[in-house]
Order: structure tokens, then C-alpha cells, then sequence
């Protein structure tokens, strides 16, 4: 995940917090000829998070939909270099320019009402058209599953979280993680650690260390490196992931929050081919079955009866029988957030400032 600014994450509430985020009226557009993306990536495809899931689903839609997806990696979220790289794309045929950044919202904004025959699709990003559609996640499902593992493995009750910045998208994930860990431990609580950066593996080495110091037995992040688990595992204790499987890069990985844009694009791909694409004006905020996140689950350490309760609230997750944020919830300072009988709803995730009881961290 790429640099986002408070005021930013205000601005991006207001764009995607309306009802129906998912589910736009169809435009009268198709792209011109075949469908041919082509894929403007923010980071190196080694990066073991955000950018490599997206190149990793890259190469599923290659496969899947027999094509060939050119990709431009290492793009900065300024406009003077995503211009010439999705020009370069345009000049040689492509007609749907796949974006990676909320840095790129601005510029895919003004790039989509200069090329109005070519389509825009850009993860994590803002700004929406009649021929641009931004993306992203319902994370909290994900972590709140994975929070089901860590309240399962915790044997003090203690568990941590590395994140980067207190904004609603990622304290969505804080939030969830408790929630899913109260789910199989009652008593368990949360201490959040922000390093103020989405990639800095020194800074999440301390924080880990830091959480680890405080007799935590389980971490939970959503930064982009895999250093929590990295030092996880060397202090003997178990971790979960987020963006990727990150059990690769430690045995302590019990649990990863992984990204299935495959998912999503495979099918948009195909409605494009097929002449019904269709205008998102607020966006499109993906659920686990929709190509958002799912769980990569789980470790050896995980016994068959909590991997089944985990599996078990995934499916009523998707099916809408358990949602996340479902009332009554209060935040720790008390004030009520979600009433009984409703849930959470989308403005309100986008916007959200507040923890539950439980968490520490983070003021």
C-alpha cells in the first residue's frame, strides 16, 4: 500500500462511502476491439506485498484468459511519470490501463477524460468515470479471520498488530482482527503499534520487538513488508500476515490476509470482451467472493477444529449471514458505534476514527 495522507483518506471516504459501491449502472461503453490490458505497477514485483499481488494476479489472468498483459513496474505516484508509461501502453494498442496506487487517482482521473475509448481500472484508488473504475477490499473480512487464528494460538490472551497509519482502512483491519479474536478468546486484547510508514522494514523490526517486549505471543500487521514475521519467528512466537501468503518467509506465519485481484479481473476482463462493462460511480469495495481478500489458512500450528470454525464464519461472511461489524459494538471509549440489530455501514468504514474495547495503541 502506497503513501496516503489523513486529509486524503477524508477525501477518499466521501468518494466510496456511499450505498451500492459494488454495483453500478451499465455504461454504453465496450473498449475498442479486443481487450487488451496492460498493468502500471507502483512498486517492484518482488516485493513481497501490495505490488507482488497484483503482478502475481497478473500472471493468473494471463493464464486464465490466454493473453499476454504487458507491465510497467517502479512507477512513482506522480503524474509525470504514470502519464508516459500509460501513453507508451496506448500508443501500442492497449485499450484497458490497470492502475496500482491511490497516488495514481488524479492522474487516471484526467487520463481517462483525455482517452475516452480506453478503460481505467486502478486498485486502491479514488476517482471514478464514466471509462475509470477505482478498486479495493473488504480487508476486515480477511483479518477478522485471521484474528480467529491468533485468538486461537494466544495462550496469554496478548496478541499485537504492526500497521502503518491510524486511517479507516487500516483500522478497519485493527479492529476486525480483535473482533475475530474475541470470536474464539473472549478475554484476548489487542495492543497496536503504527510506524507511520506502509514499507519500512526497520521501523516494523522495532515495533515488533517493541510488542514482543511487552509478552505479546501472537502478531497480526498490515504493513507491506514480512518483517513482523520475520521477528516472530525469531522470538518464538506465531504471526499472521497481509497482502500475500507471507508463511514463505516464516515458519511463525499461521494465517495470511491475502489479495485475489484474479478474481476480480478475470470476470471484468471477460464483461469487457463482452461488450457490458459497467460504470462504478462511487467504486467497487470487493468482498472476499468478489476478489477482495481472502485468508491463506492455515499453519501447522492451527488444530482442525479452529481452521473449521474459521472456515465456517468465511462462509457466513460471504453469505452475508455474519457481517464483521455487526451491532451492538461501542468503541473503548464507550459511545455507541453500531446499534443492535444493524451493521456498520460503508460511509461509516470509510470514516472510521474509533477502536473497539480492547485495543490499545494508537492515540
Amino acid at each position: 500500500m502506497t503513501f496516503i495522507t489523513k486529509t486524503m483518506l477524508t477525501l477518499a471516504a466521501g468518494a466510496l462511502s456511499l450505498t451500492g459501491l459494488a454495483q453500478g449502472a451499465q455504461a454504453e461503453f465496450a473498449a475498442v476491439g479486443d481487450p487488451k490490458p496492460a498493468i502500471i505497477l507502483f512498486g517492484p514485483t518482488n516485493d513481497g506485498g501490495w505490488s507482488q499481488s497484483i503482478d502475481e494476479a497478473r500472471q493468473t489472468v494471463e493464464e486464465e484468459l490466454d493473453m499476454r498483459i504487458p507491465q510497467a513496474e517502479e512507477i512513482p505516484e506522480s503524474a509525470t511519470a504514470i502519464r508516459p508509461a500509460a501513453e507508451l501502453f496506448i500508443d501500442r494498442g492497449s485499450n484497458i490501463i490497470i492502475g496500482s496506487a491511490f497516488g495514481y487517482s488524479d492522474t487516471f482521473k484526467e487520463l481517462s477524460e483525455q482517452y475516452p475509448d480506453i478503460l481505467f481500472i486502478n486498485p486502491a484508488g479514488i476517482t471514478n468515470g464514466p471509462n475509470l473504475k477505482s478498486v479495493y477490499g473488504r480487508t476486515y473480512q480477511s483479518q477478522y479471520l485471521c484474528g480467529m487464528v491468533a485468538g486461537g494460538l494466544s495462550k496469554s490472551g496478548k496478541i499485537g498488530f504492526v500497521a502503518a497509519n491510524p486511517f479507516p482502512l487500516v483500522n478497519w483491519t485493527v479492529n476486525a482482527y480483535l473482533l475475530g479474536a474475541r470470536e474464539v478468546n473472549p478475554d484476548a486484547e489487542l495492543t497496536v503499534v503504527f510506524t507511520g510508514a506502509w514499507g519500512d522494514p526497520v521501523k516494523e523490526r522495532a515495533a515488533t520487538q517493541a510488542l514482543v517486549e511487552q509478552g505479546v505471543d501472537v502478531i497480526g500487521q498490515h504493513v507491506d513488508t514480512p518483517t513482523p514475521q520475520v521477528v516472530a519467528e525469531e522470538a518464538g512466537i506465531y504471526a499472521t500476515g497481509h497482502h500475500r501468503d507471507l508463511s514463505e518467509f516464516s515458519e511463525a506465519t499461521q494465517c495470511s490476509s491475502v489479495w485475489t485481484w484474479d478474481k476480480f479481473l478475470v470476470p471484468e476482463i471477460e464483461k469487457i470482451a463482452a461488450g457490458e462493462w459497467e460504470e462504478a460511480p462511487y467504486g467497487a469495495f470487493l468482498g472476499i467472493d468478489e476478489g477482495g481478500t481472502d485468508v491463506a489458512c492455515c499453519g501447522d500450528a492451527v488444530s482442525d477444529e479452529l481452521k473449521a470454525k474459521v472456515m465456517e464464519a468465511r462462509d457466513k461472511i460471504i453469505s452475508g449471514e455474519a457481517p464483521v461489524f455487526a451491532g451492538p459494538i461501542t468503541d473503548r471509549d464507550g459511545t455507541e458505534r453500531v446499534p443492535e440489530g444493524e451493521v456498520l455501514s460503508d460511509a461509516d468504514l470509510w470514516a472510521m476514527d474509533w477502536f473497539v474495547p480492547g485495543v490499545t495503541g494508537g492515540e
